[in-house]
């Protein structure tokens, strides 16, 4: 009888050891299929999409510099407002409305209280600078009176060199209203790129994996035309990959 049980006993461990090796064997390939399976879902491809646009900017910034010299300050003064109302009256006549026009306070300089060595003395002891400011979304109308300046030039105004410490600025204000269609065209170009790699791959393209909307940047279209803007956007995208 005990031989029997023994001999039972020695027939189920037997059994369970080979059950548990299948068992092993099984879960072990089932395991290596789904790594492979799980390193091919992991095959992706990184691309990018360009959208890129002209417009028109909506609002220019326009500063009139001009100056004057005397020897007397109140004659000075009265210089730089009578030339102040021509500025004014000239770019009213020409269409700028009257609110688009702003003016800083003028800027006075003593030469002699500034005079560093040497004895000569300067031919006019003050200078005097002033800037009229037009800001106007009126962009054709502006840039036809900015041809026109040199009338009152004519009239002994003198205007400020090239204004390099506050050029003219054309500002684009109207990137909200434009971002969605650049965003859908520039993902979009990224999805045909990334077509063109799975085909030539002789691979599937899966879903989106991760992207990234990345900056918008606006500039000059070139220097003769600061008025008209180029806006540009990159989106990187990565897509999966399958066979």
């Amino acid at each position: 009888m005990q031989t029997t049980l023994s001999s039972q006993s020695k027939a189920s461990a037997l059994i369970l050891g080979v059950s548990i090796a299948l068992g092993l064997a099984l879960l072990g390939n089932f395991l290596s299929s789904a790594a492979i399976e799980f390193k091919q879902y992991e095959r992706s491809v990184t691309v990018k999409g360009l959208s890129e646009r002209e417009y028109t900017a909506d609002i220019v910034l326009w500063p009139i510099q001009f100056s004057a010299a005397g020897n007397n300050l109140e004659a000075l003064y009265n210089a730089i407002e009578g030339n102040t109302n021509k500025i004014t009256s000239f770019l009213v006549s020409k269409g700028i409305d009257a609110n688009e026009i702003t003016f800083a306070s003028p800027t006075i300089h003593d030469k002699l209280a500034n005079q560093y060595g040497g004895n000569a003395r300067p031919e006019f002891r003050y200078t005097a600078s002033q800037t009229v400011t037009v800001y106007s979304k009126n962009i054709a109308g502006v840039r036809s009176v900015m041809g026109s300046l040199a009338e009152l030039g004519k009239q002994g105004i003198v205007f400020g060199g090239d204004n390099y410490g506050s050029p003219t600025q054309y500002l684009f204000t109207r990137l909200n209203e434009v971002k969605p269609e650049m965003i859908e065209e520039a993902t979009r170009k990224a999805r045909e790129v990334a077509e063109k790699f799975a085909s030539d791959s002789q691979s599937t393209l899966g879903k989106i994996k991760q992207a990234s909307q990345g900056q918008f940047s606006i500039s000059a279209r070139d220097n003769n035309n600061p008025h008209i803007k180029k806006v540009r956007v990159v989106s990187t995208v990565k897509y999966y990959l399958s066979d």
